[in-house]
């Protein structure tokens, strides 16, 4: 599935780079495709901001800077501003699966510059991010053709903001890569969840929220979607067995650099503690970091995952803040479809409109897709959607044309 993000883009990409492609070789791929490997290429983002995806940010004195330094709002506390400079996506000229980017940038005390890389993925989603720099590339979990950089400013001592003036990416191809992995089940853990609320405040990509509102925020922007888009989607469902699946929008609680659903060795931070467990929850549960967060503040919960007021109160029908079973979607791989309209979806037990309400997906989210049901019976019944129900679980179903989704097989 092709990414959402780019046609909506007025960033532009520079095309008088000096690009540099070597073929060495070549890998086959599952189904007999063959891609040339890449020596190396090289290209300089054209830095200009315009798009819908960029938040907080201005082209200003031939730089990227900050639009606002105003410190954001949280559901722990205040927060350094930060802006984000999406570009658009970038088909090389081949395979890769590592990424080097030299940022030339001017940084107050405090503030940071980060860049991120994701790669398209073989069953058409989109890796999490992962950051690069000139000396430490980021590696991607898949060679792929189709490559996207994220510029994430953060705000220094007293506001001051950091700025972008010069973006050098070099793609290739690591030394031992392997081909795409099978289809993977993607991690579930037992996490703290707490509402969001802030209604009239901005999100870490720019969405600004509103009553009853539906995403999910996330200690670490590894898992941050652009605003409008569920690339990286959680699944959260109550032990009373209600589920709501929503995009990740948000920055916190607590952590900014803990990506907890990371598997050992690549988690950016806290890499002693074990894969599911969020570093706020250790150190309010066992005193980890002398019951601290990543900043220095007192942890007062063990929250791992923040629920906007739609997910929390309408969708999963919490009143106060409990312990949920969390699923990073993105951690897996396979068949998925993202929600298309405007309007949540209810999610049904059965293939029938009158089957029993077991939960809701979010408009922009991304969920898993097993198979479509036949429309001439279900159960011993007739059918009582004419396209037929796509199922997303065991006993989950929806409409079919709930999800831009292709390719499903039959139940």
């Amino acid at each position: 599935m092709a990414s959402r993000n780019g046609p909506r883009r007025r960033v532009r990409w520079a095309r008088a780079a000096a690009v540099v492609v070597l073929t060495l070789g070549a890998v086959t791929l599952p189904g007999g495709a063959a891609w040339a490997i890449a020596g190396s290429e090289s290209w300089a983002a054209e830095l200009s901001v315009g798009g819908g995806d960029d938040a907080n940010v201005v082209a200003r004195d031939g730089a990227i800077r900050l639009a606002s330094t105003t410190p954001r709002t949280t559901s722990t506390g205040p927060a350094a501003a930060e802006g984000e400079l999406l570009l658009p996506p970038r088909r090389v000229a081949a395979v890769t699966d590592r990424v080097a980017a030299d940022a030339t940038t001017a940084r107050p005390a405090g503030s940071d510059v980060v860049v991120a890389v994701r790669g398209l993925r073989s069953d058409g989603s989109w890796s999490q991010w992962t950051t690069a720099t000139a000396t430490a590339p980021a590696l991607l979990p898949e060679a792929t053709l189709e490559v996207q950089v994220r510029v994430t400013l953060v705000a220094g001592a007293g506001g001051a903001s950091p700025s972008l003036s010069r973006l050098w990416l070099t793609a290739d191809r690591a030394p031992a890569s392997s081909t795409p992995p099978a289809t993977t089940d993607a991690l579930t853990a037992r996490v703290f969840a707490t509402r969001v609320g802030l209604v009239g405040n901005r999100t870490a990509n720019g969405h600004r929220v509103v009553s009853n509102d539906r995403f999910v925020a996330l200690p670490s922007r590894r898992g941050l979607a652009p605003d409008g888009a569920g690339d990286y989607t959680v699944q959260v469902c109550t032990d009373a067995g209600r589920c709501a699946w929503a995009p990740v929008w948000d920055l916190g609680p607590w952590n900014t650099r803990d990506d907890y659903w990371s598997t050992p060795g690549t988690r950016e931070s806290f890499g002693d503690l074990p894969r599911g467990v969020p570093e706020a929850q250790a150190a309010a549960t066992d005193g980890y970091a002398g019951g601290h967060d990543g900043s220095g503040r007192k942890v007062t919960n063990p929250a791992g995952i923040d629920l906007a007021d739609g997910t929390f109160s309408a969708d999963l029908g919490l009143r106060d803040n409990s312990w949920v079973q969390a699923t990073y979607l993105w951690t897996g791989t396979g068949r998925s479809g993202t929600a298309s309209g405007d309007a949540p979806v209810t999610v049904r037990a059965s293939a029938a409109a009158d089957g029993r309400d077991v939960g809701v997906i979010s408009p922009h989210a991304r969920v898993p897709v097993q198979c479509l049901t036949s429309v001439q019976a279900v159960a011993g019944r007739a059918a009582t959607n004419p396209g037929g129900w796509l199922r997303i679980g065991p006993e989950r179903y929806v409409p079919a044309d709930a999800l831009e989704v292709s390719d499903v097989p039959a139940c």
